[in-house]
């Protein structure tokens, strides 16, 4: 469920009509309904009541706006980070160091500084190299780094090949059949807490099967090192469950998820670390946008929009399929490719799709785009980056302002030799 919803003909975001938005704001323009986003985070949190110890670290790569994350830490999520950057993001925000994950397979030695002198609660290790540099930064600033073995399951999450993370072809994690020998190694490092293993097999997971496998495996690797006396407290699952895109779309929730995981886990005595982005985010988000006009196409009408593929990648580097819908729609509808203004065939957001009828000058919306939307924007063709908006009940305010060409121009140099 969402509070994105028609009234009068009309679509809303909670109580704020989104062609108002639109208007004042301008477009492209991202719109995220807060209460959506509690919603969500509530449901997931709800769903894993059952387990006796968990803790909830979000993805912020999936969506890093300072309001969005301020608005989950009082949710009581910490933050699962993959640079110094999102880590800094998550600090701003007010969420606590010890709340805050480091993953990620490239950390350098500055950041892996700069997360110690944070405090931050744990760094998942995704290589013997990443492990023993660690621990010889950690001794050197007279400290300790808490940690968990990131393992590679060699498990197909069934997701789009560019998000499957749990492969043994994937650049993520330790293999899994030398993750008991490298553990032990870390256990022995001074500067390193080993507590858990991690693991995350991919995004957009729409079968359970394979995280229910994974599981398991990581299950009986932790069995394997606590009899070889070694500590394993932690347990982190990482993330990735996936939410429907197209309207109508069946898809395991929360709940599902979460007794799938209540039973592989029921005599782990752990406590269970989840990091979930999309399925916070996803569906609390949408993209406005105006069509610039619609052009006669061989077999379909373009409908040109001034959203492109730098406002949204997904559709251009996924494949992936965003709903769109028009804000104040007819009930007529027209078969159409929707494309934006770039100068790049792959800029086009679907084919031959049957949508709301549109016309030069109207307001339309691709839904779930409140994850990996704003946050992978560029300014590719010299174009905006498009600015973030909040909805709470009856008012809204911009989250993230339009940043100009003139802007980005601005921190460009000439060198002298050129003039």
């Amino acid at each position: 469920m969402d509070h994105f919803q028609l009234r009068n003909g009309e679509l809303y975001a909670e109580d704020v009509p989104l062609a108002r938005i639109a208007q004042e704001v301008g477009t492209p323009v991202y719109v995220y309904s807060r209460a959506t986003l509690e919603r969500h985070a509530r449901v997931f949190r709800e769903a894993l009541a059952q387990l006796p110890s968990i803790h909830l670290a979000f993805a912020v790569k999936s969506n890093p706006n300072l309001a969005v994350l301020r608005l989950l830490g009082a949710q009581g999520y910490g933050a699962d980070v993959v640079s110094e950057g999102e880590m800094r993001r998550a600090l701003a925000a007010g969420i606590p160091a010890q709340d805050i994950v480091f993953s990620g397979v490239g950390k350098t030695g500055k950041e892996l500084a700069a997360a110690l002198e944070a405090g931050i609660g744990q760094f998942n290790l995704e290589s013997e190299a990443e492990g023993r540099e660690l621990s010889q930064i950690a001794l050197s600033m007279g400290t300790r780094a808490v940690c968990a073995l990131r393992v590679n399951p060699n498990v197909d999450a069934k997701t789009h090949a560019k998000i499957s993370t749990g492969k043994a072809e994937n650049k993520f994690g330790v293999s899994y059949d030398r993750a008991a020998a490298i553990y032990a190694e870390f256990s022995g490092l001074e500067g390193l807490n080993m507590r858990g293993l991690a693991v995350h097999i991919g995004s957009q997971i729409t079968d359970l099967e394979p995280s229910r496998l994974a599981f398991m495996k990581m299950g009986e690797l932790m069995r394997d090192l606590r009899a070889q006396g070694f500590t394993v407290t932690h347990m982190d699952l990482g993330g990735g469950l996936g939410v429907p895109y197209k309207a109508g779309e069946q898809l395991p929730g929360p709940d599902e998820y979460g007794a799938m995981v209540s039973a592989v886990t029921a005599d782990w005595d752990a406590t269970i670390m989840f990091e979930p982005g999309r399925v916070i985010t996803g569906n609390s988000g949408v993209l406005l946008t105006q069509v610039i006009r619609v052009k006669e196409g061989v077999t379909a009408p373009f409908v040109v929009v001034d959203a492109a593929m730098n406002d949204l990648v997904r559709p251009a580097m996924y494949e992936a399929w965003h709903d769109f819908v028009a804000l104040k729609p007819s009930g007529e509808t027209m078969t159409a490719n929707i494309v934006g203004p770039i100068c790049e065939t792959g800029d086009t957001f679907a084919m031959g799709r049957i949508i709301d009828k549109v016309e030069a000058g109207d307001f339309g919306a691709f839904r779930t785009a409140g994850a990996y939307g704003a946050t992978m924007a560029n300014t590719y063709n010299s174009r905006a980056l498009v600015p973030e908006v909040m909805v709470d009940g009856e008012k809204y305010a911009v989250v993230a302002e339009r940043i100009e060409p003139e802007a980005i121009l601005a921190a460009e140099r000439v060198p002298d030799w050129l003039t």
